[in-house]
């Protein structure tokens, strides 16, 4: 089952075709979920106007149920069926998770969540009986500990101790056990919001809660050891016995056909329903440990009896793309586990647990869970999923649904003074002049600007797209001398690096700033013929370019490179250089030189790469300029700030000192108004902590936060900030003021096209002011002592 473009559609396994089971271009529904008897479909529907939760027949053909969800109106995620199939259980934007009796109607409260944590949820399932529901919640030290919540009580109970990270809590399908996983070493990853959170190992043991008093150990010991068989009975009455035996021969035929007869009654009775228990006391002491390898897990999923499957991704995520999953399956009868299926990003088992789902590529794919899976087998077939679009009633529709995004998801309640519902009406009108999707977007644009914020973003959509035709591009800059294109300069890049490839540099290449480009592909290059037009249509393709020392073709030589579709990782790249050495210059060898594009990933790589690189140098310039944010930098305050403490000797080599990574000097920070988010909120630490001075220009301000926000019916999107910083003093220090510096600099057209960067400058005259007040001393070691001195 999926949703698409706001639509509920069914597709099967093998036989049969697509189903949509809504049809209503002008609503949004979102979430589906099968019920287990399979007769029902839940999800929630805007059809209200506001999102309620409709449970439908799985067939599309009988009366829709609508379930009120209470107010003030909220979004809504994840409607899990309990699996008898009478009860549903969901969470909302507001950190609350709930269930409703589907008859009854009537939502019922089950517990709230302490923080608004993106990285993870309750991850909530329900016992088999359907009478308790299980969830992980967040405690003030930021880990998630594993609760129960008994129906019929109305009360929740703590099941893990709190000071360790527990997750994923799943009921095995007896009702006798509570598998969850549980890691001690979540540490600094707990921050999401901070980069010191980013690349720390995280392993996960799984174990199992035994729920009732007296029940015993899943994982209790076993043996091999033989057993004494029974002495038979009668053996030691000889012949007696066996004349015995024979006299019953015939009476036991007859039993043995009343024997078969009972047997038959009993396949008729109905097996016994699964009731939980869960003995509350003392369950801290009937936690037991599974024989399963401990790995950084992602997921728990209950299969058949006894059956456990496991998601897991590597210790230390890396930074390249989504991180691939691997589910293994544990059996608990053999306590065995084996591989099932890899490198998947989702992963669901069905409820009778004889099937799984999950999400291979771009393909979706079915797999029974008794053998391990074999890749491309269960493929659904997806291309003829259609839907009927009105791009009218759908921008109604998202008009609607951007507003309500922003009602709910704005950090502030008061949207900064702002009358949502009256500011909706003032732009409604303005939805009948609307010509295209490109034309939608700019109206969001226009009237989210009322709320007076930073990272409100808009965009997406199904705007027209005209094919593109890719210019490729050689890393260089041109000037016109003797009638021909010269290379002014010729980007080096890393070519070791495939992100920093320069074309111009490869080896058997060669390109040198002062040749001549004299031909492409065989077509001579000559003004005032665009220099670029000869390379439409060529990036990433290889191509013939003729280069040589002179205009008139002279020594000339052709070689084969391959255009790029962008410079900016190669200017970017030589820009940061050109700083450095700049800095170095200026300083006699003195001072390093770090630029700190964003304080997300490439702000974090490039700040281990090139800070450390320089330990050594007296002194650093921290060049956060067009840093364009991400995370909150604390990691890079930490490093830069640690003071030198004591130094060390070893018989052979030079002294060194501890913290042994780390510039013991003075360090500058240069800022510009081109950063902001986390480039704001770098140089405000910068000067709360008083490691140096700020030199440049204000910062951006925008200290705010985006993430999680449903999508628009067409795949656009639309942000509304629902993070907030705000300093000790109880002031919102930095969102629509930015960080001021302490010495003010300008970087004038005039100077820069004369080749100075006099904020860059200022820096190091600043940095080596400092340092000659006060010099980095490194102590020489004491006289070695002598302890047996008379």
């Amino acid at each position: 089952m999926f949703e698409a473009r706001g639509e509920i559609l069914t597709v099967p396994e093998e036989k049969g075709d697509i189903r949509n089971l809504t049809r209503t271009a002008a609503v949004a529904e979102r979430d589906p979920a099968w019920s287990p008897d399979g007769k029902s479909i839940a999800y929630f529907s805007d059809e209200s106007g506001e999102y309620a939760l409709h449970v439908a027949d799985q067939s599309g053909s009988k009366t829709v149920k609508k379930i009120n969800l209470g107010n003030p109106p909220s979004y809504f995620y994840t409607p899990l069926w309990s699996p008898d199939s009478k009860k549903i259980a969901y969470t909302d934007k507001r950190l609350n998770l709930w269930y409703v009796d589907v008859d009854g109607r009537t939502p019922v409260k089950v517990t709230t969540d302490r923080y608004d944590d993106p990285t993870s949820g309750f991850g909530q399932t329900w016992s088999p009986d359907s009478k308790w529901l299980t969830y992980a919640k967040l405690l003030e030290n930021h880990l998630r500990t594993i609760f129960v919540y008994s129906l019929e009580s109305g009360k929740e109970s703590q099941i893990t101790d709190g000071i360790s990270d527990a997750r994923y809590p799943v009921f095995d399908k007896g009702g006798k056990s509570l598998f969850f996983a549980v890691s001690t070493d979540v540490g600094l990853s707990a921050g999401w919001l901070d980069l010191s959170s980013f690349q720390h190992p995280v392993l996960r043991s799984v174990y199992a809660a035994v729920l009732k008093k007296g029940d015993p150990s899943p994982v209790e010991p076993q043996s091999d050891e033989e057993k004494a068989a029974e002495e038979k009975k009668g053996s030691a009455s000889g012949d007696k016995g066996k004349e015995a035996d024979k006299s019953k021969e015939g009476e036991s035929k007859e039993g043995d056909q009343a024997k078969e007869g009972e047997k038959g009654k009993e396949s008729e009775k109905k097996v016994e329903p699964v009731k939980v228990t869960i003995d509350l006391d003392g369950i801290g002491q009937r936690i037991v440990s599974l024989p399963i390898k401990a790995a950084n897990y992602v997921s728990l999923e209950v299969g058949k009896a006894g059956t456990l499957f496991l998601s897991e991704i590597v210790d230390v995520p890396r930074f390249d793309g989504a991180t691939p999953v691997t589910v293994s399956k544990f059996d608990l009868t053999t306590r065995k586990t084996e591989a099932f299926v890899s490198g998947i990003s989702g992963f669901a088992v069905s409820a009778n647990g004889e099937k799984a789902l999950y999400h291979l590529g771009p393909g979706w794919f079915i797999a029974g869970t008794a053998v391990v899976v074999k890749p491309g087998d269960g493929a659904l077939k997806l291309d003829e999923m259609e839907v009927y679009v009105d791009p009218r009633a759908e921008w109604n529709q998202m008009y609607h649904e951007v507003w309500r995004i922003e009602r709910d998801f704005l950090y502030d309640p008061r949207h900064h003074g702002l009358d949502i519902h009256a500011a909706e009406k003032k732009y409604a009108p303005y939805l009948k002049g609307v010509a295209g999707r490109g034309d939608l977007n700019y109206l969001f644009d226009e009237m989210l600007g009322e709320i007076t914020i930073g990272h409100m973003f808009i965009g997406g959509g199904d705007v027209p797209k005209p094919r593109e035709v890719k210019g490729g591009l050689l890393g260089a800059d041109y000037k016109i001398e003797n009638g021909r294109y010269r290379f002014a300069r010729v980007y080096n890049g890393e070519n070791w690096n495939p992100d920093l490839r320069a074309p111009l540099t490869q080896p058997g290449v060669d390109v040198k700033a002062g040749e001549y480009l004299l031909e492409v592909e065989g077509r001579s290059v000559e003004p005032p013929a665009e220099v670029y037009s000869f390379f439409e249509n060529t990036a990433g393709k290889q191509i013939k370019i003729k280069v040589g020392p002179n205009a008139d073709g002279k020594d000339a030589r052709e070689v084969t490179v391959v255009p790029l579709p962008s410079e900016f990782a190669l200017r970017n790249r030589a820009w940061e250089e050109d700083s450095r050495r700049k800095v170095d210059e200026l300083s006699g060898g003195k001072l390093a030189y770090v630029h700190v594009p964003d304080t997300a990933v490439g702000g974090y790589l490039n700040f281990n790469r090139f800070y450390f690189a320089q330990v050594g140098k007296r002194g650093a310039v921290i060049d956060e300029r067009y840093n364009h944010g991400g995370e909150v930098a604390d990691y890079i305050i930490d490093m830069l700030k640690r003071p030198l403490r004591n130094c060390a000797i070893s018989r052979e080599g030079e002294a060194f000192c501890s913290p042994l990574a780390q510039i013991y000097g003075p360090k500058t920070m240069v800022i510009n108004e081109m950063s902001g988010s986390g480039g704001d909120a770098l140089p405000w630490m910068f000067k709360q902590d008083k490691i140096g001075a700020l030199v440049g220009k204000r910062t951006w301000g925008g200290l705010v936060g985006i993430y999680g926000y449903p999508p628009l019916l067409d795949g656009g999107f639309v942000t509304a900030p629902r993070v907030a910083i705000y300093g000790l003093q109880g002031e919102w220090e930095v969102e629509n003021r930015g960080i001021a510096p302490d010495i003010e600099v300008e970087n004038d057209p005039a100077s820069v096209a004369a080749g100075h960067d006099r904020q860059l400058e200022k820096a190091v005259e600043v940095t080596l002011e400092v340092l000659k007040k006060n010099p980095v001393v490194i102590p020489e070691h004491p006289p070695y002592p002598n302890y047996h001195k008379k």
